[in-house]
């Protein structure tokens, strides 16, 4: 078996696996095994009661992965997510007890609700994969995903999240509403017992490295490369826009189309895995101008305008030569 077929047998299997528990969002199951494989992390902005903490249970399960869920509050310090050091009289020295972000999936829930304090050192784990406690720095175990979710529409007491923390999300993500048909199918599938309940792992967690690797191997044409780069540079030139993508943007765009493509069987790039990502990708790295705002366009319109202005490569051929 080549790597890419191991990366799209064990995806398919996660991905089988969570749809027991979840209905009706494979697009977004999708997008959240492609963040564990790029690797990324991810925020899940949306209204309360849509899933998100069952999704996170579900593909942490589905991995056999140590899981910690974080209600992030006002009064949440730094210490209370990092672990804090305690001395113990035996031994006469300091021992570290971790906090919840010494686990591999790691939700926050509502993360905007904590200070910028804590935010920070949220920050630090996601960015460098460690935690430092007095002084002394500890990695964070690997595979290593956060999943931050904020409620977009109750914003009192909330602390916004500065752009520098929104740039090192992976991804954005909404799950929305389930149609009636998959609303009544949950309501069935829950009627009697909780389908997570007897979610049992299918792919070991030390496998995703391997598959993270395999990802990283996937082709970008050069055209693919010029796609990309002009996409990231129309949205620093659009004028509905006051701050376009930073080329950490345009390094998520591309990497992330690689996942997406080793997903879905393919060792190439092709110019449907960009536009399908350019929205999740972007979209939290960009501020709208005022005079946007005020005729009511959204940062998504305005990247399905920088889609359609830019020209999209013809290439017969996009795999590696």
């Amino acid at each position: 078996m080549t790597d890419l077929q191991r990366v799209q047998t064990a995806v398919q299997s996660i991905q089988r696996n969570i749809e027991t528990v979840i209905v009706g969002k494979p697009a977004v199951v999708e997008l959240l095994i492609a963040a564990l494989l790029t690797p990324g992390h991810v925020l899940i902005e949306d209204v309360p009661g849509l899933g998100k903490t069952m999704l996170a249970k579900s593909l942490a399960r589905s991995l056999g992965c140590a899981f910690q869920r974080v209600q992030f509050t006002p009064d949440l310090l730094p210490s209370d997510i990092t672990g804090v050091s305690i001395f113990n009289q035996k031994s006469g020295e300091f021992e570290y007890r971790p906090g919840p972000l010494m686990s591999q999936i790691v939700l926050a829930d509502e993360i905007n609700r904590a200070g910028p304090r804590t935010q920070s050192a949220l920050l630090e784990a996601m960015e460098e994969r460690q935690v430092t406690v007095d002084g002394i720095t500890r990695s964070v175990p690997l595979p290593f995903l956060v999943l931050a979710t904020q409620n977009p529409i109750e914003l009192e007491g909330t602390f916004p999240l500065p752009e520098a923390q929104l740039d090192r999300f992976l991804l954005r993500v909404s799950i929305g509403y389930p149609s009636a048909e998959e609303e009544r199918e949950v309501l069935r599938r829950f009627r009697n017992v909780d389908p997570l309940d007897a979610l049992q792992p299918v792919v070991a967690a030390e496998e995703i490295l391997a598959l993270c690797t395999a990802c990283r191997r996937v082709y970008i044409s050069p055209a693919i490369e010029t796609y990309i780069l002009a996409l990231v540079r129309a949205t620093r030139e659009n004028a509905a826009l006051t701050l376009g993508a930073s080329p950490r943007g345009s390094l998520a765009l591309a990497r992330t189309a690689q996942t997406l493509a080793a997903i879905r069987g393919r060792a190439y790039v092709i110019p449907d895995d960009v536009q399908i990502l350019i929205v999740p990708t972007l979209a939290h790295r960009l501020i709208l101008s005022s005079q946007a705002r005020l005729h009511g366009k959204g940062v998504s319109n305005v990247l399905q305008g920088v889609i359609e202005q830019v020209p999209v490569p013809v290439e017969e051929v996009w795999s590696e030569p």
